[in-house]
């Protein structure tokens, strides 16, 4: 009987206290104006103004010593390209004038071989002239040796004229009274002048020729020499 009365005490225990508590709800918090946001902070130091400045600065010179350093080394390819555009400028025009000149000479100078040879005709001709006396000229006797001579005369003039145009020139020193000059002249003796200054051609041998200003045959002179 005392069992039953145990028994039946401790199950009405059981029911009347549960096996486990039931947990307490919280209640859900809704954020209004009064309540304050949550925020979170780094635990690391703020940097100092001085220090952020001073990055900042630091970034920006290094920035612009590169591009200081971009300009210069663009103005130096500007200057190395201009000097080489310069020179090739001056190369071109230096060939350019060159070539003028070599074929201006060759214009000139084609027939320098040919007027070598012609001068010697024109040396026989002036011969033929001097060989007649100035006396034999005169008067009414010798009119063939007159009209030969006159021909002669003027065969060589026409001749003379007509290398002139093609720049074959003939010089005589002593008709000119010149002084010597080796580039020139040729001294084949030398003499005595009273009335001459030393050094000058006082004698022709051979007349001398140019051709377009170059000697082609310097003239063969007596030059003087008094003391």
């Amino acid at each position: 009987m005392l069992q039953r009365t145990i028994l039946r005490a401790s199950r009405q225990a059981a029911r009347r206290t549960p096996a486990f508590a039931p947990l307490r709800q919280q209640p859900l918090v809704t954020r209004t104006a009064a309540t304050p946001a949550i925020r979170w902070y780094s635990d690391a130091p703020a940097p100092k103004e001085g220090e952020a400045a001073e990055k900042k600065e630091d970034a920006s010179s290094d920035e612009a010593t590169k591009l200081k350093e971009q300009v210069e080394k663009k103005d130096k390819e500007i200057v190395e390209l201009k000097d080489k555009y310069l020179r090739s400028v001056a190369d071109f025009r230096n060939l350019q004038e060159r070539t003028k000149r070599e074929i201006q000479g060759a214009k000139d100078f084609a027939i320098q071989r040919f007027a070598r040879d012609l001068v010697e005709s024109v040396d026989n001709l002036d011969r033929a002239i001097g060989t007649v006396p100035a006396d034999k000229l005169k008067g009414d006797e010798n009119q063939d040796l007159v009209a030969l001579h006159d021909g002669i005369r003027m065969t060589e003039n026409i001749l003379m004229n007509t290398l002139k145009k093609h720049g074959l020139e003939r010089f005589d020193p002593s008709m000119e009274g010149e002084r010597f000059d080796p580039n020139i002249h040729e001294a084949v003796f030398q003499a005595p002048q009273p009335d001459k200054e030393d050094g000058s051609c006082f004698h022709t041998q051979q007349k001398g020729f140019k051709l377009n200003g170059r000697v082609l045959r310097p003239a063969k002179v007596g030059v003087v020499k008094n003391a």
